[in-house]
């Protein structure tokens, strides 16, 4: 299993690995290199645990993404939001908006989570 970018590859998998691997329909099949690729999102990340234990690169980048899940999570439901940046509109935005545009902050790597790494 490597992580180049978001892209896993998985190479040696057994044939029970590939069968349940390959139901998900997040990975494709590489006849030419004899790998699973696909994006390394958060779903994938999440069942591959349930099945193997994850190497230490493409574990630090689940946990990123887990960070990265809980501190939009927060966002959604903080009652009072500040804003993360001094964003560029001429009226004052309400709460629901000042949330969604932190949350676009936090999911596009442009702030650092609380107690997280940004991913990216």
């Amino acid at each position: 299993m490597a992580l180049k970018g978001n892209t896993l590859i998985l190479v040696e998998v057994d044939n029970v690995q590939f069968t349940i691997i390959k139901s998900w329909n997040k990975l494709r099949w590489d006849k030419k290199s004899q790998s699973l690729y696909g994006t390394a999102d958060i779903e994938l990340l999440d069942k591959l645990t349930s099945i193997v234990r994850l190497p230490p690169t493409v574990e630090q980048r689940w946990r990123e993404l887990h960070a990265l899940q809980d501190a939009v999570d927060r966002e959604r439901v903080n009652p009072e939001p500040a804003p993360f940046y001094k964003y560029p509109v001429k009226m004052p935005l309400y709460a629901h908006q000042v949330r969604g545009a932190n949350m676009a902050m936090l999911t596009f790597g442009w702030m650092v989570p609380k107690g997280g790494v940004a991913h990216g």
